[in-house]
């Protein structure tokens, strides 16, 4: 078979892809595997019940019913939501945003790819422009969204060794370095997988340098803020007119219906639509459907704040302190629980990569 370079691209070897097929095995054709997330949310019973009446509610009301799977929505997304979300953000945060400020994706890795491709590739003047992330390790799925070679470019991050086994990463402000060929500044808070949480000040300072060179900032909130808000350490939400910010329903307990959220400027989310119709041709209607109502009343903070957020934190806690006890005498270090799903283990003197440390784990049923 002769493929494209986009082909070729986009069907060979990737993380993300071998990741998602583990998590395949792991919950359906394994079941006797210790399943430990990978991004999947887990079960919250009371979070489960309110969108089962949501669902319930709608199947009962014709039209409603016919709204969600008889007709095509707009790419942009079901404009009651939209401006039920702009509602929902201005008055939680004094933001000014209008239903044309806000654009549903079918899932936030498809509002990456389209994103990342509409700033940074090949440029119409020759150039090449890249997406330049401040803080690595990042997000694994980021890696092979790009259409064209040399599309990340990332700052290795300060260490601060902390007490009782734990260390932090940072943004390395004295090594970040832009220049012409930066297209946009990238960051995932929490990020994925470290579970490290971007300080106010760093978001400040990220941003300044955005705003002075002339690209935009772009912030991923699948595990953040205003929800899920699965983050243990004091932080506020960040948006302005430069700001980007990609927001998800999958950690809130939904990742099935596939519906990804894009706050930006009014020029941003009209070529993202543009982009979108060619891509998706239209957007998902059970997530939004699902959530308008929660929205609207509010109750998408006291979910988050109430049920979500602190079963993530306890389970962060107990997981840190399991590691502590059966790994006492060995060399590691876990980064700072400061959010998301997920521990991230440095062992510093692994004599074997992490890469077979994976392998064998999943041999013995981890």
């Amino acid at each position: 078979m002769k493929l494209s370079k986009f082909g070729e691209k986009f069907t060979g070897s990737s993380g993300i892809v071998e990741l998602m097929d583990d998590l395949g095995v792991a919950l359906s054709e394994n079941p006797d595997m210790i399943f430990m997330g990978g991004g999947n949310p887990g079960r919250l019973p009371h979070v489960e019940t309110v969108f089962q009446q949501r669902l319930e509610a709608i199947m009962a009301n014709p039209d409603e019913r016919h709204s969600l799977f008889g007709i095509y929505q707009s790419p942009q997304g079901d404009k009651e939501f939209l401006k039920q979300v702009a509602g929902f953000l201005n008055q939680q945060f004094g933001w000014s945003l209008s239903h044309r400020n806000i654009a549903v994706s079918n899932g936030s890795q498809s509002a990456f790819f389209v994103l990342y491709n509409m700033f940074a590739g090949d440029m119409k003047d020759g150039s090449e422009k890249s997406i330049h992330l401040p803080l690595a390790p990042e997000y694994l799925g980021y890696a092979d969204t790009g259409l064209s070679d040399n599309f990340f470019t990332a700052t290795k991050p300060t260490i601060e060794l902390l007490d009782n086994q734990l260390f932090k990463y940072g943004v390395d402000f004295s090594r970040l370095q832009i220049d012409q060929s930066s297209a946009a500044l990238c960051v995932s808070r929490p990020t994925n997988p470290t579970g490290n949480v971007l300080t106010d000040d760093e978001i400040e300072h990220l941003d300044q340098i955005a705003q002075a060179n002339n690209i935009p900032f772009i912030i991923d909130g699948a595990y953040g803020l205003p929800f899920p808000g699965i983050i243990f350490t004091n932080a506020k939400p960040h948006w302005n007119d430069n700001t980007i910010l990609v927001l998800s329903l999958s950690k809130l307990g939904l990742p099935g219906v596939r519906t990804g959220i894009v706050v930006a400027n009014e020029e941003v989310i009209n070529a993202y639509t543009t982009a979108n119709t060619i891509v998706s041709l239209a957007c998902g209607t059970l997530g939004p459907a699902l959530a308008k109502e929660l929205f609207k009343s509010g109750e998408i903070l006291s979910l988050s704040n109430d049920h979500v957020a602190p079963f993530y934190k306890d389970g962060a806690e107990t997981a840190a302190q399991w590691f502590r006890e059966a790994l006492h005498d060995l060399p590691f270090h876990i980064h700072k629980p400061e959010g998301a799903i997920f521990l991230w283990l440095w062992f510093d003197q692994l004599p074997i990569s992490s890469q077979v440390l994976y392998e064998r784990l999943k041999q013995r049923g981890y």
